[in-house]
């Protein structure tokens, strides 16, 4: 990166149930205008724009972009699966380090139905073609949805090279919960303990029941990122930058590890979060706060360790030891994560950066992390992508 990258503005709609939310389009108006707000500018400010969506036609960024203003300027669509939000985050900010640009609007969305996620396109192969071989091989369970075989399968292979029990995924989602009660924005506020989560409907026997898995949700996001140079001319807010940044996509080990847990993104993850500590200079230790997938209770447990918040292998004490909490060595999820906040799949990488510039300008409320200075974001999507994503206060 060649200049610093400040996050100057941010906006959020809380998140809600397929069938309750307004339209994308509104939706991703309203946040964009939230986000404009908040960094004191204009639509005509804005010199480049990056939308992303999962579920939608072509070029629906616009039709939710020139309910704002009809200015000229590119305007770029977006879709990499859960991590797409993030994918558009990454392109802003590689615009306005690269010189090329210094004031860039990005914008997630998602309207999304009830129900399991699945493929829209019945006539063309999959881009899942080769996960699903390979989980067939590895994991079986067809009458369980794709998703959850996935991710599931990542958890039971951590419970059988490890000894994972089934109580530390239940410890996940109960934190989620007593994260979530503090937001006003997230779908899911009431708390549950771990004993609720181990009671709730068996999904799949053992392995995971249904309070593990994130709700489809509707929502969206919205960050302005700007240059240096155009912060200090208009005055605008510099509490926290982008330090550091990474995108990976999957290697061979993905298909060829015969482990489920490569094949959600592991190694993704573990090669993003390395590069982003190599470029900032400092290490997971230096952390003080994270957001990171919990599309499944599952996937934050392994991701705690492909982030280096713990050893491989010791996610389980980690919980246990309320480290992944307040009072403990990181605040995971202080929003409540997927979880509990919800997974509108394109706005969730922007949520992400909503939850944790508040966290580090000091207005995070009852949720707000004590003397946060520098933070995480981990986004994952299947198929695959990982942006990994560090913050820091000025």
């Amino acid at each position: 990166m060649n200049q610093r990258v400040y996050v100057s503005g941010v906006g959020m709609i809380p998140f809600v149930k397929p069938g309750t939310s307004a339209s994308y389009d509104q939706m991703g108006m309203t946040a964009g205008r939230l986000a404009l707000a908040d960094a004191g500018i204009s639509y005509d400010d804005i010199e480049q724009a990056y939308v992303g969506y999962v579920y939608g036609d072509s070029t629906a960024g616009q039709k939710a972009l020139y309910q704002i203003g009809m200015s000229g300027i590119p305007i770029v669509n977006v879709n990499n699966n859960c991590s797409t939000g993030s994918s558009a985050l990454f392109l802003a900010r590689q615009a306005i380090a690269s010189g090329a640009v210094d004031c860039v609007l990005v914008l997630g969305f998602e309207q999304m139905s009830p129900g399991a996620l699945g493929s829209v396109f019945q006539d063309r192969p999959s881009p899942f073609d080769a996960f699903d071989a390979v989980t067939d091989q590895l994991v079986g369970m067809p009458q369980i949805p794709l998703a959850l075989r996935y991710f599931g399968g990542a958890g039971l292979a951590h419970m059988q090279k490890y000894g994972t029990p089934l109580a530390s995924f239940a410890k996940i989602r109960a934190k989620a919960s007593r994260h979530a009660a503090n937001n006003p924005l997230a779908l899911f506020r009431q708390e549950v303990t771990p004993e609720d989560v181990l009671n709730s409907t068996m999904i799949w026997p053992g392995v995971m029941t249904k309070l593990m898995a994130c709700p489809p949700t509707c929502g969206a996001a919205a960050a302005v990122l700007v240059s240096e140079k155009f912060a200090k001319a208009r005055g605008l807010n510099t509490q926290v930058y982008i330090a550091a940044q990474a995108m990976t996509t999957d290697t061979p080990s993905t298909f060829h590890s015969a482990d489920m847990m490569r094949v959600v993104g592991y190694d993704m993850s573990l090669s993003a979060a390395a590069k982003v500590y190599a470029q900032a200079g400092i290490g997971p230790e230096d952390l003080d706060v994270v957001e990171l997938h919990d599309c499944f209770a599952h996937n934050e447990l392994i991701t705690y360790e492909a982030l280096g918040l713990c050893p491989e292998g010791g996610a389980e004490k980690f919980i246990d030891d309320g480290d992944n909490t307040y009072g403990g060595n990181v605040v995971t999820n202080p929003s409540g994560g997927l979880l509990s906040k919800g997974h509108p799949l394109g706005a969730t990488g922007l949520a992400q950066c909503f939850e944790l510039t508040q966290q580090l300008r000091g207005n995070a409320g009852a949720r707000q992390v004590a003397n946060a200075r520098t933070a995480l974001q981990h986004n994952l999507g299947l198929g695959g992508a990982c942006v990994v994503t560090m913050y820091r206060q000025s």
